[in-house]
């Protein structure tokens, strides 16, 4: 059998060991210590944000990011409805109501059509929500220049979910500097990794500082263990923190091969009854996965080219399944872009993930679209 073709697996440059071994020679093998402090600094620096707190994962970022601005039992959240449940999940930990926002077609991301339909029925009812989620999915920013005034107008605060979008950029600026708080994720699949991890970012010190305080189990400045409030374990090792460093060396490398792979299938497609993701005017995406929609009218459904990848010993999976589709979610009030249709279910029912890591040859490539024609060229 040939070699497996993963979805997005890390690709490490060699420079992570260097931080990783320099901790072990330092003896920092901690939730903190000099490579947590300084991932969190270059994080702020090529992002060009405040401050950051570096995070066990990014679902315990946007825990305590909703837990800041003031999230809790009996509140009402909006959040995009096309993402992953560690977008929603945290809105649960708090006790407050979840409600879903549909997609638009231009990006996949939240529609502003839809975010001013729920915000005219909450004022309605007088249950304005504590807080939007807004998702950059995919690495690709929202589109803020209409969403953002929405949230202002009625004066709820903005985390943004950037958790797949770090190095992504909208009309000049980087994802992660849209949201109050802002949320990235180091998973194992991300443009970059710690392995595991996240991180909340702001330009607001009072915020990060209070999250920093939460993430350590809000001990209290004593000469001994003193809790005052509630605290959580979601610190960052200095070990992984160490990865993070290493690999955001290399970030805008992974960045740009990515966008090769896009182009490469959006060239080798082009007579096939597909469309690739579109990219929002003004955008300018990580391409941290490489995102297809199979057309309407097209006999051949994502699970024929998905099974027949897989024969080939190649991932791929179907987009995201929205969040008012989940079971766990079912009965939370979702928001619609149209009258009568749902944009994320459709971009679920249509939509494919293609192997996207930022290592694959053009092999590699080659083996996948031949793999992926070929389901288009043997389905009748």
């Amino acid at each position: 059998m040939q070699k497996r073709i993963f979805l997005s697996p890390p690709k490490l440059n060699g420079r992570e060991i260097e931080f990783v071994n320099k901790a072990f020679e330092e003896n920092w093998i901690a939730p903190c210590g000099p490579n947590l402090t300084a991932f969190e600094d270059e994080i702020c620096r090529y992002n060009g944000i405040g401050y950051a707190v570096a995070m066990s994962s990014g679902t315990a970022a946007m825990h305590l990011a909703l837990k800041y601005v003031g999230v809790e039992q009996g509140d009402t959240v909006f959040c995009s409805d096309l993402t992953f449940s560690g977008s929603c999940n945290p809105v649960l930990y708090q006790g407050a109501r979840l409600v879903l926002i549909d997609s638009e077609e231009e990006s996949f991301n939240m529609s502003p059509t839809a975010l001013e339909k729920a915000f005219v029925s909450a004022q309605k009812s007088n249950e304005l929500p504590r807080a939007v989620i807004i998702v950059d999915l995919y690495g690709q920013s929202a589109d803020y220049d209409k969403l953002l005034p929405i949230c202002e107008k009625y004066g709820v605060p903005v985390i943004e979910d950037a958790a797949e979008a770090l190095g992504a950029e909208y009309k000049g600026k980087k994802c992660g500097k849209f949201g109050y708080i802002s949320v990235f994720s180091f998973n194992g699949n991300k443009i970059i990794t710690t392995s595991g991890g996240g991180m909340a970012v702001s330009d607001d010190e009072n915020a990060t500082t209070k999250i920093n305080f939460w993430a350590n189990q809000s001990k209290e400045k004593a000469n001994y263990y003193l809790h005052n409030e509630i605290g959580y374990n979601y610190r960052m090792s200095n070990i992984s923190a160490g990865i993070g460093r290493g690999q955001l060396i290399t970030i805008e490398e992974n960045i740009n091969r990515r966008k090769e792979i896009f182009e490469f299938y959006q060239k080798s497609f082009r007579n096939l009854p597909i469309t690739m993701q579109p990219i929002l005017e003004g955008a300018k995406p990580n391409y941290w996965l490489s995102v297809l929609m199979i057309d309407d009218d097209c006999k051949t459904i994502p699970d024929d080219v998905i099974n027949a990848l897989e024969k080939d010993n190649i991932e791929a999976r179907r987009a995201w399944n929205p969040m008012h589709c989940q079971p766990i979610f079912k009965d939370c009030e979702f928001f619609a872009h149209y009258d009568n249709a749902s944009v994320s279910r459709h971009v679920f029912d249509k939509g494919i993930c293609m192997p996207s890591g930022s290592q694959m040859t053009q092999e590699d490539l080659e083996r996948v679209t031949s793999a992926f024609i070929g389901a288009f060229n043997t389905k009748t």
